[in-house]
C-alpha cells in the first residue's frame, strides 16, 4: 500500500481503529468533527470515544457526500477537523475539502475504508489529508485489517505507539476464524445457502443490528461520554460486526491478509466492470451515472464497494431480495443525526437529501452485479423519485 499511495502506512488491525488513532493525533479532546451523516453508525461511537463531537454537514443528493457549499461559514469556523466517508466509494470533494481545511487551518482526515483504487483526476484518495484510514476488509475481501497512510511520515511512529497502548493481545483460536471465515461466507454463497444460514443468525439473536442502525443505549452512552477520551469506554458501540478490531494480528492472519491483497487488482478490475454494468441503470446514482459515463470515455470507471441504486421502497425490495438469498449491508439508514440525536451528535442544517439519499439507497456489490440486473428486472422496482430539491447540478469530482 506505501507503493500504490506513495505514503508510509501504519498497519492496525481496523480502519475503525485507524480512524481513531487519526482524531486523537489531530483533533484535541472537546473538539468536534464534520462529517456526513450518510455514514455507518459505529463512526459516530468512535468520534466521540476520541472526546469529539460529531457535526453533521448537509450532503450531495447526487453521493451522500459532503455538499462543501452547503456548509455555513458558521459551522467552518467551529470545526476542528473534516472527516470524509467517501460514500460506498464515491469520492467527496478531496481537493476542495484540503484547500477549504488549510484555508481554516484545521485537518482533513480521509475515511477510505470503501475506497482503494478510487481517484479524483488522477489522484488516489487516501492522499489528500493529513491522515488516511483504509480497510482490507471491503476490497480485499477480508475479514479485518487495515492501515493509516500518512501525509508526514515523522507521525509515524507516535501512531504506532498510541496503537500498540490500545492493542489487545493476540489469540491463535480467534486468528483461525477470522483466516477461516472468508472461506466459509464463499461456501455459504456457492452452496445457496445464505437465506437459511441468515434466518438461523436472526433466530438465534447473534445479529447485533435489529434492522439498519445498532441500538443507541442512551443511559450508557451518556457515562461513557462523559469518560472521553476513551475507546475502552466506547467498545460496546465501536465493536459491533467485527469484536477483534483492536486486537493483535498474529503471524497466521497477516499471511492470509497478505494473500488477500496480492489479489487486490484481479478484484478492482471486477468492481469496475460491475460498477459499469449498474451504472448504466435507471436506479444508479446521479453520481453514478455521471461517473462511469466519464469512466467509460476515460476508461477509469470506478471500483466502487458497493453501487447505490436509488429505489423507491426500498425497504420492501430488501426484504424480497432476502427471499432470494441476497442479503442487502451497508444501509446507512437513518441519517447519523436522525439515530443519534442532538444529545450526542450536531444535526445538520439541511439534513432533508441525507435523509432523500438514505431513505432510497440500495447498495448492490458490483461483484454480483450480473445476478442482481436479473433480479432487479424481474422485481422491476420503481426509481425513486428525484430529490425534491434545487436540480441536481454536477458538482461531484471527476474520478
Amino acid at each position: 500500500m506505501r507503493e500504490r499511495l506513495g505514503r508510509e502506512c501504519v498497519y492496525v488491525p481496523s480502519c475503525r481503529l485507524a480512524v481513531y488513532l487519526a482524531l486523537r493525533r489531530w483533533c484535541a479532546p472537546g473538539g468536534s468533527v464534520l462529517m456526513s451523516p450518510v455514514n455507518d453508525d459505529v463512526m459516530v461511537f468512535v468520534v466521540l470515544a476520541a472526546g469529539l463531537r460529531p457535526v453533521m454537514a448537509p450532503v450531495s443528493p447526487r453521493d451522500g457526500n459532503i455538499d462543501i457549499r452547503a456548509v455555513p461559514e458558521s459551522t467552518w469556523r467551529s470545526v476542528g477537523a473534516v472527516l470524509t466517508t467517501n460514500v460506498y466509494g464515491m469520492p467527496d470533494d478531496a481537493d476542495e475539502l484540503r484547500t477549504r481545511c488549510d484555508r481554516m487551518g484545521i485537518p482533513l482526515l480521509e475515511d477510505a475504508a470503501h475506497a482503494i483504487g478510487t481517484t479524483v483526476g488522477d489522484r488516489p484518495i487516501g492522499t489528500f489529508g493529513k491522515a488516511a484510514a483504509f480497510s482490507l476488509g471491503k476490497h480485499a475481501g477480508a475479514t479485518g485489517g487495515g492501515f493509516l497512510a500518512l501525509e508526514d511520515p515523522a507521525d509515524r511512529k507516535a501512531l504506532e505507539h498510541l496503537r500498540d497502548e490500545l492493542l489487545a493481545p493476540r489469540q491463535l483460536h480467534r486468528d483461525l476464524a477470522y483466516a477461516l471465515r472468508p472461506l466459509a461466507r464463499a461456501a455459504v454463497q456457492r452452496l445457496h445457502l445464505v437465506r437459511p444460514v441468515w434466518r438461523v443468525m436472526r433466530t438465534l439473536g447473534l445479529l447485533e443490528r435489529e434492522r439498519f442502525r445498532m441500538e443507541l443505549q442512551e443511559r450508557h452512552l451518556r457515562e461513557a461520554a462523559g469518560r472521553s477520551p476513551d475507546l475502552g469506554a466506547f467498545d460496546r458501540w465501536v465493536r459491533v460486526d467485527l469484536h477483534g478490531y483492536r486486537r493483535e494480528h498474529g503471524r497466521l492472519l497477516r499471511r492470509t491478509l497478505r494473500r488477500r491483497v496480492s489479489g487486490l487488482d484481479a478484484d478492482l478490475s471486477r468492481r469496475r466492470e460491475g460498477t459499469r454494468l449498474l451504472g448504466g441503470t435507471v436506479w444508479a446514482a446521479a453520481g453514478v451515472r455521471s461517473a462511469v459515463a466519464e469512466g467509460v470515455q476515460d476508461r477509469g470507471v470506478p471500483p466502487l464497494f458497493r453501487v447505490p441504486l436509488m429505489v423507491r421502497d426500498r425497504d420492501k425490495l430488501v426484504a424480497r431480495l432476502e427471499r432470494c438469498g441476497v442479503v442487502i449491508g451497508y444501509l446507512y439508514d437513518p441519517p447519523l443525526d436522525d439515530f443519534a440525536g442532538p444529545e450526542f451528535v450536531e444535526p445538520s442544517p439541511a439534513p432533508e437529501a441525507a435523509r432523500w439519499f438514505a431513505a432510497h439507497a440500495l447498495p448492490v456489490d458490483p461483484l454480483l452485479a450480473r445476478r442482481m440486473m436479473r433480479l432487479l428486472q424481474r422485481e422491476a422496482p420503481q426509481a425513486a423519485d428525484p430529490f425534491p430539491g434545487p436540480a441536481l447540478r454536477d458538482q461531484s469530482p471527476r474520478v
